[in-house]
């Protein structure tokens, strides 16, 4: 399971830039190779450490790893995404460690060494490239999540998987398959397979965002006077009042009744669009009395 950075840190989700910048800081000199030359447990967790702080101190990754959680973040971000750009030799030097230390582990460079001794990483291979494919799944299987075959070509070879679509997932979303994608011709590690999904049309329902709406058509009558209508919804079917001179494009709301939200508990909502069905021919004794209404000023 992946790490939950705030808990990395010891810090609470919703924690301020200044409090993570703290936290990190703290740990980072208790966990620095220079400090603890030689062990390798300080090394695994000071590399903890700073993937969390990578992820939180970027506003725009902290964003989407609030958003998403750990398991859809990862979806995302691999792990060079997570690293690019950071850089704390600055802040290391201000603490009075190793200013070096962070390109020894994380960049590109040949494989130096802390004074401690303490060996981060070798220059590796490059990695394979990345591919992307196209999955549609029903709309009722983006609701209720699923399991879906995929299959693929890979280095020319048909491969099939198994791929989890979890539930409330949108037209558009990419779901990442580590290590799936093309191998490196250095003897590096393989890129990943990157799928978008596609949710095909439903006959009833419509979304929007993660709102359901479905369509009903009432008679005039209804419309003025007021009714009671049964609606199939995903989670089964609901009763519903129609209040009284309803206007037609009116939505009622079912609250909660929508699709899930990515990586929360909570759903979006079911709307019932109310339109008006206006008749295209008349008996003569509904024309007779439309007519005397049409009198009374209705």
């Amino acid at each position: 399971m992946a790490q939950d950075y705030y808990e990395t840190l010891g810090l609470k989700k919703g924690a301020s830039a200044d409090e993570i910048k703290k936290a990190y800081r703290k740990l980072a000199v208790k966990y620095h190779p220079d400090k603890n030359p030689g062990d390798a447990k300080a090394e695994e967790r000071f590399k903890e450490i700073n993937e969390a702080y990578a992820v939180l101190s970027d506003p725009q990754k902290k964003a989407q790893y609030d958003q998403f959680g750990s398991a859809g973040f990862h979806q995302r971000y691999s792990q060079e995404d997570i690293f690019r750009g950071f850089d704390v030799g600055d802040l290391f030097r201000e603490m009075g460690l190793g200013g070096d230390i962070f390109t020894q582990m994380f960049g590109g460079g040949g494989g130096r060494r802390s004074a401690g001794g303490f060996n981060f990483r070798q220059a590796r291979p490059q990695r394979g490239e990345d591919h992307t494919m196209e999955v549609t799944v029903s709309f009722r299987d983006a609701f209720n999540g699923c399991e879906k075959r995929v299959a693929f070509k890979r280095d020319g070879k048909r491969e099939e998987l198994s791929v989890k679509v979890p539930k409330g997932i949108a037209d558009g979303a990419k779901l990442r398959l580590a290590g799936q994608g093309g191998t490196s011709t250095t003897g590096g590690p393989a890129g990943d397979l990157y799928l978008t999904v596609r949710i095909s049309p439903d006959p009833v329902y419509a979304r929007e965002g993660d709102d359901i709406v479905v369509e009903r058509l009432i008679r005039f009558t209804e419309a003025a006077l007021g009714t009671a209508l049964e609606i199939e919804t995903l989670d089964g079917t609901k009763r519903i009042k129609v209040p009284a001179g309803i206007q037609p494009g009116t939505k009622i709301r079912l609250k909660g009744l929508g699709f899930p939200h990515q990586g929360k508990t909570s759903r979006g909502d079911f709307y019932v669009r109310i339109n008006v069905r206006v008749p295209d021919q008349l008996t003569g004794t509904q024309r007779e009395l439309l007519e005397q209404l049409g009198k009374k000023g209705l």
